[in-house]
C-alpha cells in the first residue's frame, strides 16, 4: 500500500491550460451491482502531454457502491493502449482513511479492470484510473516518474 495517495488532479491541472487541437474524449466506464456510469476524462492530453482536452463542467462520475463489493472498470482502446492503472481511497475497518493503486497495465494488454478492496477496508471512496503519458520527471526519491496523461475520477456514494 501507498500511503499519503491523493488524487493527482491538482498536480494534473497545469496541463488542462496547456494546448489547442484537442484529442476526442474517451469515457472510463464503472460498474457495481447492476449500476453502470461513463466518466468523461477530467484530464486527456496526448503522448507528449500536449494537445489537452478541457474538462467538462463535473468530470467526477457518481457511482453506489456497497460496503466490501467489487468495482469492475472497463477502459476502451485509448485508454489501453499507454499503460494505466487504478488509484483508490477507501475506509479501514477502524475508518482510518487509507489507498492503494493496481499494478500497471502494459499497453494493449487489459481492457478491464475489477477491483476488490484490501482485506482491511470497508468501504471504497474513490477512484481514480490514471493513463501514463510518455513524459517523464525526477522522482523524489531518485529515477524518474512517468507524467499522467489522462485520468477518470469516480466518487463512490454509499
Amino acid at each position: 500500500m501507498h500511503r499519503g495517495l491523493k488524487p493527482l488532479l491538482a498536480v494534473a491541472g497545469i496541463a488542462l491550460v496547456a494546448g489547442c487541437a484537442a484529442p476526442s474524449q474517451p469515457q472510463v466506464t464503472f460498474y457495481s451491482h447492476g449500476n453502470s456510469v461513463a466518466v468523461e476524462p477530467a484530464q486527456y492530453c496526448d503522448a507528449t502531454g500536449q494537445n489537452c482536452v478541457t474538462p467538462s463542467k463535473n468530470p467526477v462520475g457518481e457511482l453506489r457502491v456497497p460496503d466490501h463489493a467489487p468495482l469492475q472498470i472497463s477502459v476502451p482502446g485509448k485508454v489501453a493502449a499507454a499503460p494505466w492503472q487504478v488509484a483508490f481511497i477507501y475506509r479501514g475497518i477502524n475508518g482510518e482513511e487509507l489507498d492503494g493503486r493496481s499494478a500497471v497495465f502494459p499497453p494493449n494488454k487489459r481492457h478491464a479492470y475489477t477491483l476488490q478492496l484490501p482485506p482491511d477496508g470497508t468501504r471504497l471512496e474513490h477512484v481514480e484510473v490514471q493513463q501514463f503519458s510518455a513524459v517523464l520527471t525526477p522522482g523524489a526519491e531518485g529515477g524518474v516518474d512517468f507524467g499522467i496523461g489522462g485520468s477518470w475520477v469516480l466518487n463512490i456514494n454509499q
